[in-house]
């Protein structure tokens, strides 16, 4: 799994924590429209890190916390 892939499976699983849409967390990230759809959809290889911070923020936690999922364990992820 890519790196992006993990992030947006961490995005999917928040947003149904926290009873969100996604248009709401575009809201209040600032992460645009366009490259929520990209980092959702699959068709980034990869995500940013201002772009985590950003959706960690608008999740209203630390990116610490957002990183803290299983999913992000390196074993599982491609890293290049």
């Amino acid at each position: 799994m890519t790196v992006n892939d993990a992030v947006a499976k961490r995005v999917a699983k928040l947003l149904k924590e926290k009873n969100m849409t996604q248009y709401r967390l575009e809201q209040v990230s600032g992460v645009q429209h366009g490259s929520m759809q990209c980092i959702m959809n699959g068709r980034n290889k990869t995500v940013t890190l201002s772009t985590v911070i950003m959706l960690a923020s608008g999740f209203e936690m630390s990116l610490s916390e957002f990183l803290d999922d299983e999913i992000f364990m390196p074993d599982d992820l491609e890293l290049e």
